[in-house]
């Protein structure tokens, strides 16, 4: 098991004790299940792709849900009919949990089913606030706020 000390992050840094909690709960990557299987795509600059193998799944049968930054998919498996006998069975039908960590900012924007795959689409919007912007240098006289000494003759 690794462990790693944060305090000296906290020492200089302010608002990244959530990255810290982040990295702390990865921990057991190696142990994590593997079904279902899924992909995650960069699309462009700021738009990314989950694709989730789900064959067998019906729509209603799945649930999406975000929740303070984390993305849940649900699957839950309805029962088969009783009269099906399978001499080999393959195809994994059974429930499952996966869930993701979504960054500051990134929104799920859509989600569609189509031949076995689920494709969740995701989009980073970055507030206007947030974004780069240049600031004017002026020429060295000031424009507003600026002072004027006034004389007052007797």
């Amino acid at each position: 098991m690794r462990h790693v000390d944060f305090s000296p992050l906290y020492r200089s840094t302010i608002g990244f004790d959530r990255l810290a909690q982040l990295l702390d709960s990865v921990g057991g990557v190696d142990t994590e299940a593997t079904y279902p299987p899924y992909n995650i795509e960069r699309l462009g600059e700021n738009r990314y792709r989950i694709s989730m193998a789900l064959a067998g799944f019906v729509e209603d049968e799945l649930k999406i849900e975000v929740k303070e930054q984390t993305l849940t998919v649900k699957g839950e498996k309805k029962p088969d009919a009783a009269d099906r006998h399978f001499l080999h069975r393959g195809i994994a039908a059974r429930s499952f949990e996966r869930r993701f960590q979504l960054a500051d900012h990134v929104e799920v924007s859509g989600a569609a089913l189509k031949d076995g795959l689920l494709d969740i689409d995701l989009v980073r919007n970055v507030p206007e606030r947030l974004k780069p912007r240049s600031i004017p240098i002026g020429t060295g006289t000031r424009v507003a706020g600026q002072i004027e000494g006034s004389v007052t003759s007797g």
